[in-house]
This record gives C-alpha cells, sequence and structure tokens, in this order.
C-alpha cells in the first residue's frame, strides 16, 4: 500500500533531472502543485496572504494572516480528541493523489497542503509512533544535511505546536522565509553570549529576543548529538513531561550544522483561551519562535499589537532565570573526548 504513495522518479523528471534528493524535493512540490488538487489550491491561496511587520530594536517578527492554517492553529491535541480521529500522517490515511519521496526505510518527504512557506513540507515516519526527537534526533540531522541546500527542517515538541502529537514528524520550509534566517548573525554578535568552545563544536545562548534561544554549531555530527543529549537531560531536570518543551530550527550550510533550540514553558499563551475580543488564535511553534507568527482570523491579524507579542513570547519562552541556569550549567559542560 505504501507504494501507491510513492512518486516515480520519471514522474519528476518533468520538474528536475538532478538526482540530489534536495532538487527531487523541489520536483515534488511543483508535481503535487500541477497534480493534485488540493494542493494547487493550497499554494494559490499564498497568493491572498497578508503581512504585517513589527520592528524591534534590530530585529523583526512578521504577522502572516492564513486562512489555511485555522485547522493546524486550533487543532485538538488532548488524548481523547486525537484517539477519535483517524491519524492523518499516517499513508494509508493520505489523499488520493497525495505522493511522497521515501527517505531511507524511516520517512516519508510529502508537500504539505496548507502552506506557510511557498514551499513547504511534512515529514513524517512510516511507522505510528508518538512525536518525539530524543531517539530521531539524527534523522533530523541527516535530513537537514540532505535537503539543506533549499530547506531549514525544523521539530515541534508533542506540546509546542505539533498537530499531530500522536506521528513522529518534522516540517521543512524554504530557507531565508522567517526572520531568523536573515538576522541570526546579527542577532549572535549583540545578543549572543559564547558558552562553549572545542572540539569543532560551540554553542551559544541568545537573550533579549523576545524569546531566549540555544544554539548548537559544528561540522561534526558527533558533537551535535553530543551536545543535544546534554541539552535534553538539562531541559529534563525541570520539564518532567513525556519530552521537555522545546522547538527545535535545523540548518545545514557550507557541511556544517546549526541546530536552535527553543526551550519552552507554556504551549498555548493565556489568550488562546480567552473569549470574545480577548481572544487571540494563535499558538505559537517553530515558524512563530523563528519570527513569523500565524494567525488564521483577520480579525487576530488586524487588531494584535505589538505589546501582545511581547508578552505572547514572554509566555511561551522560558523565564530570564531558567535561561541563565540553564547558560551556567552548560558552560560547565564536559565534551572532553
Amino acid at each position: 500500500m505504501l507504494e501507491k504513495v510513492l512518486i516515480k522518479d520519471s514522474e519528476l523528471v518533468e520538474f528536475s533531472k538532478s538526482n540530489t534528493l534536495a532538487d527531487r524535493t523541489r520536483a515534488l512540490v511543483k508535481h503535487q502543485i500541477k497534480y493534485w488538487d488540493m494542493a494547487r489550491d493550497g499554494y494559490s491561496s499564498l497568493d491572498n496572504v497578508q503581512i504585517r511587520k513589527f520592528e524591534f530594536d534590530d530585529f523583526s517578527v512578521s504577522i502572516q494572516f492564513n486562512p489555511g492554517r485555522i485547522t493546524s492553529s486550533s487543532a485538538k491535541v488532548d488524548e481523547k480528541s486525537i484517539n477519535e480521529r483517524p491519524c492523518f500522517l499516517c499513508y494509508k490515511n493520505l489523499p488520493e493523489n497525495q505522493r511522497g519521496i521515501q527517505y531511507f526505510r524511516d520517512y516519508l518527504i510529502l508537500v504539505n497542503p496548507f502552506p506557510i512557506f511557498t514551499e513547504h513540507l511534512t515529514i513524517p515516519k512510516i511507522d505510528h509512533i508518538p512525536q518525539t526527537i530524543k531517539y530521531n534526533f539524527g534523522g533530523l540531522l541527516r535530513l537537514s544535511e540532505d535537503i539543506g541546500k533549499y530547506y531549514v527542517v525544523f521539530y515541534n515538541g508533542p506540546k509546542c505546536g505539533a498537530s499531530a502529537p500522536d506521528h513522529m514528524h518534522f516540517q521543512a520550509g524554504l530557507k531565508d522565509f522567517m526572520p531568523i534566517d536573515s538576522e541570526y548573525k546579527s542577532i549572535l554578535d549583540s545578543k549572543g553570549e559564547l558558552l562553549y568552545s572545542g572540539n569543532g563544536l560551540a554553542i551559544y545562548g541568545i537573550k533579549d529576543y523576545l524569546r531566549y534561544f540555544f544554539s548548537i554549531e559544528s561540522a561534526r555530527i558527533d558533537m551535535i548529538k553530543k551536545a543535544f543529549a546534554k541539552f535534553y537531560s538539562l531541559l529534563g531536570e525541570f520539564d518532567r513531561s513525556e519530552e521537555p518543551m522545546m522547538n527545535i530550527l535545523s540548518y545545514y550550510d557550507k557541511k556544517a550544522w546549526r541546530i536552535l533550540i527553543f526551550p519552552r514553558q507554556m504551549h498555548r499563551p493565556s489568550q488562546f483561551y480567552e473569549s470574545g475580543e480577548k481572544n487571540i488564535l494563535l499558538s505559537p511553534a517553530a515558524v512563530d519562535l523563528g519570527g513569523v507568527c500565524i494567525t488564521p482570523r483577520e480579525k487576530d491579524f488586524n487588531n494584535i499589537t505589538k505589546n501582545q507579542i511581547v508578552d505572547i513570547m514572554r509566555q511561551v519562552s522560558i523565564t530570564k532565570e531558567l535561561f541563565q541556569y540553564y547558560s551556567i550549567k552548560i558552560s560547565g559542560f564536559d565534551f572532553e573526548e
């Protein structure tokens, strides 16, 4: 049954003759937009997306009015709701004309028909297993390396914006869409602190950016994995849920990885649960933390204020005190071989 979902190389030749995974993936996007009505409608709707930009001292946050994201932003992720619906990431439940590329034996690269990016991918595991990064971090790194020519790969934790917390998946979108893509180097210079350097590994902590985050950089996959394992354990000291709350952006460029980790303390801000005019349907995930906040309702897009954005980011991000604690602990990590 999986074979029915997999696209043939001969079908991709119309859009690219390159055999690299990155180019085949871009060809898949073009194929699906041409031959799958749902994808064609979804990407056509991006022509009507509206953007507002809020400028801060040396960075920006964009607000995207995107009605097509209403299902994802408002998804019910409680256990009862999940158990009562079929899994929309399992290959046996995919729409008839949705096609994908198998990535090793583990994943399917699919086109997201409800896009934020002009090229937006969903990459679920073939097997139906819960959303968790601990044992799938290596897959994130491999995928980033193989499609990083064009895409940033991201992970939303099961309580941090994943609309399918019951099925392990990554997403990916075109680079240079989120403000953080272009702001990273300047933000690192002005707001970053080098916490560790050695063995081909650098770890930074970034503050005063509305949300706190950490960056791991290395050309060595073993050091990236070692650093992340320590992060995972560290975050688990204060977050003992099924998985420490976090969102991850993963870049691969010039034969090196850059992993941005956004620790979280809250799934959704208080405004999400308010009633009437105080309600704002904004459920921050990796793209929002990357600087593009998604509002599927026009009233929220028109009425949201700069102060509300600051408040929402502060609610979902970790506190200054916890960031400082993590930074001190990271500075004392031992990565000696």
